[in-house]
């Protein structure tokens, strides 16, 4: 009988850390290393060191494809969550990029606003999604709060072809990017076409969050805070900003989640709300540091 309750024991361990802890820590260290990236990427288009993945609305447009998930039963269904939550996200950046292009001013600073707008609209429509359907509204509530919990290889079959084609291909442009920088009046007359590169990487960077934000929920400062840490110890070459932002992105998001596991004992605390809480005030440190 001790025998068996070894054994039992055993195969209930190697259950748990194949099942369950592998496919958790590798999701968390891809997450993190694709939100850093973003935020690297969105901060070198729009020149602006406090952009952010989420700026643009495609983690909301993401939630409400999500929320509508849980709301109809397809989150008992593979990809159900997942397959929703991509779809609205991408619809979100094709609505933005409309927005943009149907405005008579062509400048980075339109998709910006598009977005921040469209991301109010979304988060709107979220809230009251949630306050219609009492039924879900734990299940969407924790989820826009962001969890490694319920990853599952079968995620990672998904996300992982996803990460090499867009990381190859980010660093494919970077050389662009880098010109960039340098204004878009100058990159122009350089032979880059700024408005192609900025949509292609708004692109890339968008099926990125929205496939990152399909399958763990929405976490944030991520993309806020790597590039920006990057920036200060390696400086502005956009290639060392990618890479570096990917290497820390993937260690910050693995303590987070490691803490997310671990601090409330038995109940897990959401990982959103563990980056917020690390994130946030090393952002106004940031701030403070930053020369008038």
């Amino acid at each position: 009988m001790g025998a068996g309750v070894f054994i039992g024991t055993a195969q209930s361990t190697e259950f748990v850390i194949v099942h369950l802890r592998i496919p958790r820590i590798l999701m968390s260290v891809f997450a993190g290393a694709v939100l850093a990236l973003c935020g690297a990427i969105f901060q070198s288009i729009f020149r602006n060191p406090i952009c952010d993945p989420y700026i643009l609305g495609i983690s909301s447009g993401a939630s409400i494809g999500a929320a509508l998930a849980f709301i109809v039963g397809l989150d008992f269904y593979l990809f159900g969550v997942t397959g929703f939550a991509l779809i609205t996200a991408l619809l979100t950046l094709l609505i933005i990029l409309s927005i943009a292009k149907i405005s008579k001013v062509k400048s980075p600073h339109i998709l910006l606003l598009a977005g921040i707008s469209l991301n109010f609209l979304m988060a709107s429509a979220l809230t009251l999604l949630m306050v219609l359907n009492h039924q879900e509204l734990q299940k969407i509530f924790f989820w826009t709060m962001g969890s490694f919990a319920t990853v599952s290889y079968y995620d990672l079959y998904f996300y992982l072809p996803i990460l090499i084609l867009s990381v190859f291909l980010t660093f494919l442009f970077s050389k662009d990017l880098n010109i960039m920088q340098l204004g878009e009046t100058q990159a122009r007359s350089l032979g880059v076409n700024t408005q192609r590169i900025t949509y292609m990487m708004l692109l890339i960077s968008s099926v990125l969050v929205a496939a990152t934000v399909s399958i763990c929920g929405v976490i944030g400062f991520i993309g806020l805070i790597i590039p920006h840490l990057v920036r200060i110890i390696w400086g502005n070459n956009t290639k060392y900003l990618f890479l570096f932002s990917i290497l820390l992105g993937a260690i910050f998001m693995l303590g987070a989640d490691t803490l997310a596991r671990t601090l409330g004992g038995n109940a897990e605390l959401p990982v959103g709300s563990i980056t917020a809480l690390l994130g946030a005030p090393y952002f106004i440190y940031l701030l403070l540091l930053r020369e008038p």
